[in-house]
């Protein structure tokens, strides 16, 4: 292939913060003819597996290894004129022709994996989860964003809720018994390789809490009145769904933000960057990983839009879908793990954001009231965690208080 008039293809930059990328699977095979924007192979960031399309029309050649880890800016392919490709480079095989196995694993047949254009058009869990149950690929009608087979569809196949694997439980060793020194006390040890996400993830979580001066300040929210104004919309709006919790939340941080533009700002190089958009992240849990995609211009969103937003991205999270704009440009971040009955959260930042508020359950408790008698409330922790570069204690206690405000007076979050 002639480089000189080829179209050589770069690890792209697919997140605000993506520094360099994993090569999960190539989607098409050496030599092939491809278009402009066709699908041309799947990147792990360090937000979430995305798919890589072509940037231009030719005959593909390989540049890159799958399991190769490159900078932003690294020549992966290229495309070229012409109806034949030399070797490629490290190329890897193509999907439908999987490598011999390791010594120690035996893989399916390619039958029984799932092999071809439906294995193309798998998302990578779904194409395990296949292997894992000998369910052939091709068969499967995907559901997920441009008719990717997703992991649901794959479990549908299976006739399966949850078809990951559980570990067995180790044996309990009998009363007295003792422990080989080999063994050691701790019995046993797995070792379990974390993904490129995880590895990024607590690197940067490690440089936040390292190079960061973290502070937190922390409320407590009087739900009753939101509560009773959810009620009353899930009436009217019967049968459809409503704005959970969480998008009160997110909008009264929004609201909140639009006074106080060093919350929604970032410390950058000794100066402060306060920035226009108020873009809010929400934490959605993910396979074994925390995935945040952003509803942008969140202020200036009905709380019915914003519902309706942050079930799509959480959809799209879990089904592998996302793409590299959802998950791009926020400025602040609500954590919320109340759901797993967790009374409070004290979050990590997300760099380079000045902040993150963490979200814990509402709970009945006994409060006193303002003329000194005992009443049964609905109370919630909102815990924010700041930068102290940025924020300084009082701006962060005006900015939580005003959020504690608005959540105590919904009818400003739901106008």
């Amino acid at each position: 292939m002639s480089t000189a008039t080829a179209t050589e293809m770069l690890m792209p930059k697919l997140s605000d913060s993506m520094e360099e990328g994993t090569i999960l699977s190539w989607l098409v095979e050496p030599g092939a003819a491809v278009a402009a924007g066709d699908d041309l192979l799947e990147v792990e960031t360090d937000k979430a597996n995305m798919t890589v399309q072509a940037d231009g029309s030719g005959f593909v050649e390989i540049l890159a290894e799958v399991g190769s880890t490159l900078a932003v800016g690294t020549p992966i392919a290229r495309l070229g004129p012409g109806g034949a490709s030399p070797a490629p480079v490290q190329a890897t095989p193509p999907p439908s022709e999987p490598p011999p196995p390791e010594p120690v694993a035996q893989q399916p047949p390619a039958s029984e994996a799932g092999s071809g254009d439906g294995d193309r058009r798998a998302t990578p869990l779904a194409r395990r989860i296949a292997r894992m149950h000998g369910i052939d690929l091709g068969s499967l009608t995907g559901r997920g964003l441009g008719g990717r087979i997703t992991k649901a569809d794959v479990r549908a196949a299976a006739g399966a809720a949850d078809v990951s694997p559980s570990p067995a439980a180790p044996a309990r060793p009998p009363a007295g018994a003792e422990f080989s020194p080999a063994e050691g006390a701790k019995g046993e040890v797995e070792v379990q390789e974390p993904s490129r996400l995880q590895v990024v993830i607590a690197r940067r979580m490690a440089e936040s809490k390292s190079t960061i001066p973290h502070f937190q300040v922390e409320t407590e929210v009087r739900m009753d009145r939101a509560i009773e104004l959810r009620a009353e919309l899930k009436r009217v709006a019967d049968p459809e769904p409503v704005a959970s919790f969480n998008d009160f939340i997110v909008k009264a941080a929004a609201l909140a933000l639009r006074n106080h533009p060093k919350a929604n700002g970032s410390y950058r190089d000794g100066r402060f960057e306060l920035h226009r958009r108020i873009n809010v992240g929400i934490a959605v849990a993910a396979d074994d990983a925390l995935v945040v995609p952003t509803i942008t211009d969140a202020d200036r969103k009905t709380l019915g839009e914003i519902g309706r937003e942050s079930r799509q991205l959480a959809e799209r999270v879990r089904a592998g879908t996302v793409t590299p704009p959802e998950l791009a440009g926020g400025t602040f971040t609500v954590s919320n793990l109340g759901m797993f009955g967790m009374t409070a959260i004290y979050p990590v930042i997300n760099l380079p954001q000045a902040a993150i508020l963490g979200v814990g359950m509402t709970r009945r408790q006994l409060v006193r009231g303002s003329e000194g008698e005992i009443e049964d409330a609905s109370l919630m922790t909102l815990t924010l965690s700041c930068d102290h570069r940025i924020l300084y204690g009082a701006e962060a206690a005006r900015f939580l208080a005003e959020i504690r405000d608005l959540l105590e007076s919904p009818l400003r979050v739901a106008l």
